[in-house]
């Protein structure tokens, strides 16, 4: 597992190669628990984020397995009206959770700034 600075490392690249950055962690899946974070804006309760979004991931994982699904889960979009969230699996037991402004990025610059750094987490 990465160590904090390193993960503070990642995130400051992520947010340096996405416009509109507003936050992201690193979550453990199976506790929620936040193993490390950055955000831009003191509002956005990123802690009640990743553990939500960690029963979201587990809900998924039980369908796909429910559905016979022979293959794993690698991201999740969620797009709302003025932010776009990206849940980005680093192993089986962690993952990213990032969010940002829609009006200053896409789901393009989102998902290719995680993937091009996410491996240095796992």
């Amino acid at each position: 597992m990465a160590s904090e600075k390193q993960i503070q490392d990642v995130f400051e690249r992520i947010a340096n190669d996405i416009p509109g950055f507003i936050a992201a962690s690193l979550v453990d899946l199976e506790s929620g628990m936040t193993l490390g974070a950055r955000t831009t804006r003191t509002e956005f309760d990123l802690t009640a984020a990743s553990a939500y979004n960690s029963e979201m991931v587990k809900q998924k994982q039980k369908i796909m397995r429910s559905l016979n699904l022979r293959t794993t889960l690698e991201d999740m979009l969620i797009t709302l009206g003025d932010q776009i969230h990206l849940i980005k699996l680093v192993s089986p037991s962690s993952f990213i959770y990032l969010a940002a402004d829609r009006a200053t990025s896409n789901l393009a610059i989102v998902r290719n700034a995680v993937n091009k750094h996410a491996a240095t987490l796992t």
